[in-house]
């Protein structure tokens, strides 16, 4: 979503940063420069006006121009008030003493809430904490079967009634009385879509929040929305008093100003971002790491996360194993490959490695595509295990058998297979090198 913007600011930043020293004109220069591309992304005009004011303020202390590195010292104020400008309250959910937690989720028509719900409860559950969803989005078509389809897939209980005798404010009380009986941690209330000028459907959340008395109040945002999102998320917390805001669709094409914007306009914390369509498609926002990501440096602390996740211990151990004798095959290399596909979409992943932004111009579109990588794993799935286990074995006609059997053609075989190839002498090298001048060698 940011792609537009990080591309311009790493441009704006690379120009200061090839100069020596700095003048007043420099900086000047460059955060009309920042200004513009913040506006570009949608940002609002005020929060953009007193970023690059902030900005100026301690880019023109002595500290900056007279320093040996002064455009690296104007990156580090713009990280450190980026990262100033997306922190608001308490970024993390707040347990009740004494469960169930309840957790009301509100947001327009269209915003994501009910897949939200679904995604919030599969976290909760792997940091060990049960979760009951609240059906009470009456008026949607279908939104009850929704949530107890995405309840079922998730192995997570759903109370609902029906919405011919029943209304949203009794649902969630009796929602609630219902997560008390089965002891879980949350009561998670999945309320129907609502236009924030609309007074009467504004008045049934407000009785919703006066009848449960929910601990967290969750605004569900849009983040392709733009600045309308902002304007519905001041008045939500107007009426209602909102503790967080969950940032569905982040990983659209929107412009994401939005996104900068709402925590300064509203003061209301963003508490997680959605990330994708997939159960697992939400995670905890950290003002620092997103900072990090706009500008291009990365955020490795998220991958090391998602990795985690993704590998078994003693599978990553064992793997280890093979590196260092050089026994890798094909087999190893799909599991890679399935295990790269738990940590999300490829673009996101990449989006993570510091530098990547300069680094990706100079590849091949190809290399990046994620039909590639479906393309690589169809070719190995149409392998028997022995082939994968000893690729020498495969001669032309179990090539074209493969080629036939994965909907490519046998030089895409033949391609992967002399990858392959180059990556097994490669590994055979690094586990007799002992030297890092050698190793550097390998690199270059």
């Amino acid at each position: 979503m940011f792609e537009n913007l990080t591309e311009k600011l790493t441009g704006i930043f690379q120009r200061l940063s090839g100069k020596g020293r700095l003048t007043d004109k420099d900086i000047d220069e460059a955060l009309r420069q920042v200004r513009l591309s913040l506006l570009e992304a949608d940002v609002n005009f005020k929060v953009a006006r007193d970023f690059v004011a902030q900005v100026r303020e301690r880019a023109l202390g002595s500290d900056v121009l007279e320093s040996l590195t002064p455009g690296q010292q104007v990156i580090k104020i713009v990280y450190e008030e980026l990262t100033s400008l997306l922190t608001g309250a308490d970024h993390k959910l707040t347990p009740s003493s004494r469960p169930p937690t309840v957790l009301l989720l509100a947001g327009l028509q269209g915003s994501g809430k009910t897949t939200t719900a679904a995604k919030l409860a599969l976290h909760l559950r792997r940091q060990g904490q049960r979760s009951l969803l609240i059906a009470a989005d009456l008026r949607r078509p279908a939104a009850i079967l929704q949530l107890e389809t995405l309840g079922k897939q998730l192995d997570v209980p759903v109370y609902s009634e029906e919405p011919q005798s029943s209304s949203a404010v009794q649902v969630s009380r009796a929602g609630v009385k219902r997560a008390e009986q089965l002891g879980v941690n949350w009561a998670i209330i999945d309320t129907g879509g609502r236009l924030h000028i609309d007074d009467d459907l504004m008045e049934e959340l407000e009785a919703i929040k006066s009848a449960v008395s929910p601990h967290e109040i969750l605004l569900v945002i849009d983040a392709m929305t733009g600045q309308d999102a902002v304007n519905a998320a001041q008045e939500f917390h107007k009426r209602v008093s909102l503790t967080g805001l969950i940032v569905s669709k982040l990983d659209g094409d929107a412009r994401g100003g939005a996104a900068l914007s709402v925590t300064r306009v509203t003061g209301v914390p963003i508490k997680y971002v959605g990330v994708g369509e997939r159960p697992d498609g939400l995670e905890p926002f950290y003002p620092d790491r997103m900072a990090s990501r706009i500008l291009a440096m990365g955020d490795v602390l998220t991958l090391i996360e998602k990795a985690q996740q993704a590998v078994d211990e003693k599978e990553a151990k064992e793997l280890e194993r093979k590196f260092r004798q050089a026994n890798f095959d094909l087999e190893d290399f799909l599991k890679q490959i399935q295990n790269l596909k738990k940590m999300g979409s490829l673009s996101q992943i990449m989006e993570m490695v510091p530098g990547f932004n300069r680094l990706s111009k100079r590849l091949p579109n190809a290399d990046l595509e994620e039909g590639q990588i479906k393309r690589v794993e169809a070719i190995i799935r149409s392998m028997t295990p022995q082939e994968r286990h000893n690729p020498d074995m495969l001669n032309g006609s179990r090539r074209r058998r493969i080629a036939l059997g994965s909907g490519t053609t046998a030089q895409e075989v033949n391609q992967l297979l002399n990858q392959f190839r180059q990556t097994q002498k490669m590994l055979r090298q690094l586990s007799r090198t002992r030297n890092p001048r050698s190793l550097m060698n390998m690199f270059r």
